[in-house]
């Protein structure tokens, strides 16, 4: 995502996203939740629809990728039952599924199926080694989808 917004000049709206979503980093590692940061991220995540138009690259990625931080940040707020953490995965699938060209991560031919290997060794993680580490694994895979997006786009 950071290297689509750079690309398409909204950087400057991606960071109030990633400030949210390293709050609920934070947040597992102990600290409390920024309402302000959460509901900054939430807004940002809610406009790169508008802002980020069809005519761009991977257009439906980043749809699917602003829903699933929607989800995300939804998650937080104890009084929203509507999303479940299920909805929030199927964001990101959704989100990989839509990517629209051929990917090669690691030994997987799509970020589809690089998304699904993800998911589930998450849900392994998450069983075993609770929130901070499936946070952790996060940010690795993190790395390895900005790497692959930055080789596909320069």
């Amino acid at each position: 995502m950071q290297v689509l917004t750079t690309r398409s000049g909204l950087l400057d709206h991606y960071s109030p996203i990633m400030a949210g979503l390293e709050n609920i980093r934070a947040f597992l590692n102990g600290r409390e939740l920024d309402d302000e940061l959460l509901g900054s991220a939430f807004a940002e995540s809610w406009s790169l629809d508008g802002r980020y138009t069809a005519e761009l690259a991977s257009h439906a990625f980043v749809m699917g990728w602003s829903s699933l931080v929607f989800g995300t940040v939804v998650l937080t707020r104890p009084k929203q039952p509507n999303i479940a953490a299920a909805q929030t995965m199927e964001f990101a699938s959704k989100a990989a599924a839509s990517w629209p060209t051929a990917v090669h991560i690691g030994s997987f031919d799509s970020l589809f199926r690089f998304e699904a290997a993800c998911q589930q060794e998450a849900e392994a993680r998450m069983r075993e080694d609770g929130l901070p580490a499936l946070w952790k694994q996060t940010e690795d895979r993190s790395k390895q989808y900005r790497q692959t997006a930055e080789q596909l786009i320069g």
